[in-house]
């Protein structure tokens, strides 16, 4: 790649608790090459501990339990180029861990709950995505994800999910309308629960250069993927792409050569993308697809190319 823009680019990936955000960060980093990526948690920058926000009566979705400011003042840091301290947040216990010297390298992916939140943050990104699956997903990949890992038990979760029902919708759901991209992942007919047959609905707004996917429809089946143009939740016009979960394999390889012929520096990656679980090998064609798109545009931000 012959990168034409000096700053690093900055990547900001945001949604509610559980909706994917890990799971894309990571993808999107190996199609650009990890040694090429810093990787941040805007949720490390929590103000409380769990314990202080529980005696406060205050959730993480809240702003006022965050240093927004530091954030800020830390992203635009890393755009020019310079290094921070960046706090460290233990997710599992709840509490604080030493900070961690923190240098931007050609590519930083900022992903958290509230990255959006001010006019001064939604300045440094050079792509915007904004994750909003199916709430019965989130609360699935939730549940799994704070009982297995963070040490919660199913029910302090399922409480914990009551106390954010009015700061989901304060807090995190308007940050959507900040987002060049809104990627939902929804459960498809028939799909039995599997994450790997999710279908996926891509929102792609005119403030970034999309792909032309018109090869991809030349009269041969388009079984698995529509394109179409439609209007957003405040009637501003969108182009809409859908990718079935139960695509066919070669329909997908297809879509997959043509997003790959468009980064091809990255193509020795390409067995890793997707995968759900690197453990089991599991992969979907529409996580991978998703992850494709969204390197393909910090690939583009970084030649300079911007939308008319």
């Amino acid at each position: 790649m012959s990168k034409r823009v000096e700053h690093p680019i900055i990547l900001g990936i945001v949604g509610d608790s559980a909706s994917g955000k890990s799971t894309l960060s990571v993808g999107v980093a190996q199609i650009l090459g990890e040694e090429h990526c810093t990787v941040i948690c805007t949720d490390d920058y929590h103000r409380y501990d769990r314990k202080a926000r529980a005696t406060a009566g205050m959730s993480a979705l809240d702003p006022r339990a965050n240093h927004i400011d530091i954030l800020e003042q830390h992203l635009r840091l890393l755009r020019r180029g310079e290094a921070i301290l960046k706090p460290v947040y233990n997710h599992r216990g709840g509490t604080f861990e030493a900070p961690e010297y923190v240098k931007p390298k050609e590519f930083v992916i900022a992903e958290g709950l509230l990255g959006y939140a001010t006019r001064g943050m939604r300045d440094c990104y050079d792509v915007k995505i904004y994750l909003d699956p199916e709430e019965e997903l989130r609360v699935k990949w939730k549940m799994h994800r704070d009982t297995t890992t963070r040490g919660y038990t199913r029910e302090e979760v399922q409480a914990q999910l009551e106390r954010r029902e009015i700061d989901s919708p304060n807090f995190i759901h308007p940050q959507r309308t900040f987002a060049d991209i809104v990627i939902r992942f929804q459960q498809a007919a028939g799909a039995n629960g599997s994450d790997t047959r999710l279908d996926v609905r891509h929102i792609l707004r005119p403030t970034l250069p999309h792909p032309d996917f018109t090869p991809l429809f030349d009269g041969s089946s388009n079984a698995g993927l529509n394109l179409e143009l439609a209007r957003d939740r405040d009637g501003k016009p969108v182009d809409v792409l859908e990718i079935n979960g139960n695509i066919s394999d070669k329909r997908a390889e297809r879509i997959e050569d043509l997003l790959w012929n468009l980064i091809p520096e990255a193509g020795h990656l390409r067995d890793q993308v997707g995968r759900i679980d690197i453990a089991n090998g599991a992969k979907s064609h529409p996580l991978a697809l998703t992850q494709l798109l969204v390197g393909y545009h910090a690939v583009k931000a970084a030649m300079g190319v911007r939308a008319y």
